[in-house]
């Protein structure tokens, strides 16, 4: 099991995907090398396979290797085997001689500078050893594991299931995408974005219908979105007179861990259990769901999926422009981080300035305790998945 804030999180069921469908997915048993990794010897380059204490020297060529043949007959002192890249080394031999670096001519080849014992050979295990872990459980699968699955036999891999993931959006001003809003209303934006990022994270994600501002609504809402294992809601969490989203969720008996934090945007966000489900209120601007979901829903979503130490992505970028904002408050307010690692602070009017955020590529991570920034100052960003 694994230990979470206020609670045990059991990791989902168990299934078994093939392994073009096993990208991204989180690995449910650790996989094992199933032999010596390399099986046996094998060379690192093309040249000749020697006895060491035969260079500086000239040696009689008997025969050569490649990759995919068999083990070869021992190597006697004074004789040197023509190899390949990949082919087995013959026991006896010590030391493989890149051909560029001697004087091949007829059956003879000389070796002009001294061989180091076990150069340029990948000795047997040298990779890894039969029966030691390659890959651990908890490991989100990329093309490297992929690999290493095929190499040792898998044909699939077992995974955890996806946790599905229910995400509510509330307000009366809310409409579908497909529709055309009146000025005082807005399409509904943050379902899709936070699907999006569910989806990113290794969810499944499930849009329920938008919940309006009234208490019966909400509370039918909130009933449907905790058959899911996650439930986001976005909306509806601040101290307004109609952000009804804690009230609903108090007489549904939730448990809240918190209500607030020391950031911006964002501050409102709640997190807490129903039950057995764990539930969080976003707030509903675009920016603050955004960052929100990154912070703190992301880890909650992929303990679900059975990762043990999920990661928040933070880089260190320089400034190539000052930058100032009031103490007080951690911000995470969006930027451009440059391929030369420079970081441009993207304008924006708050967090319900979509355009903006889709112009950044990161999150600068402003402290609470530092006022500004010169050119060429360091600041942790945090990367936009």
């Amino acid at each position: 099991m694994i230990e979470t804030v206020g609670g045990v999180v059991r990791p989902p069921p168990v299934e078994t995907v093939p392994l073009a469908q096993a990208h991204s997915r989180i690995l449910a048993a650790d996989i094992k090398a199933d032999r010596d990794y390399p099986p046996i010897a094998r060379s690192l380059r093309d040249g000749f396979a020697i006895h060491a204490a035969d260079a500086p020297g000239t040696v009689s060529i008997i025969g050569e290797t490649r990759a995919g043949e068999g083990r070869q007959p021992a190597l006697a002192r004074g004789y040197a085997v023509e190899i390949m890249t990949g082919a087995p080394v013959p026991s006896g031999a010590d030391a493989v001689v890149m051909v560029e670096h001697v004087e091949h001519s007829g059956e003879k080849v000389t070796i002009p500078q001294a061989a180091r014992v076990g150069q340029f050979i990948n000795r047997q295990g040298a990779e890894a050893q039969a029966g030691t872990t390659l890959i651990p459980e908890g490991a989100r699968l990329d093309a490297s594991h992929i690999g290493t699955l095929a190499m040792t036999g898998h044909t699939g891999a077992a995974v955890y299931r996806k946790p599905s993931v229910a995400i509510l959006s509330t307000g009366d001003e809310l409409v579908d995408v497909g529709s055309t809003p009146a000025p005082h209303q807005i399409r509904n934006s943050n379902s899709y974005s936070l699907a999006a990022l569910v989806i990113a994270a290794g969810g499944k994600a499930v849009i329920l219908p938008v919940a309006r501002d009234t208490e019966p609504e909400l509370l039918s809402s909130l009933e449907q979105g905790l058959r899911y294992d996650l439930l986001l809601i976005s909306g509806g969490v601040s101290a307004g007179k109609y952000d009804l989203v804690k009230p609903c969720l108090r007489q549904l008996g939730a448990e809240f861990l918190f209500e607030r934090v020391k950031i911006q945007p964002g501050r409102p966000v709640a997190f807490g259990r129903i039950r057995d489900k764990f539930v969080f209120g976003l707030p509903g601007n675009p920016g603050s769901s955004m960052v929100t979901f990154l912070l703190f829903a992301k880890a909650a979503l992929e303990l679900l999926s059975g990762r043990r130490e999920p990661l928040l992505p933070i880089v260190e970028a320089r400034f190539e422009a000052p930058f100032e904002h009031r103490l007080g408050l951690t911000r995470f307010l969006p930027a451009r981080l440059g391929e030369n690692g420079s970081l441009r602070h993207e304008p924006w009017q708050g967090s319900s300035d979509l355009p903006a955020l889709a112009r950044a590529n990161v999150f600068l991570i402003a402290d609470h305790n530092r006022e500004s920034w010169v050119a060429g100052d360091s600041i942790r960003v945090l990367l936009k998945p």
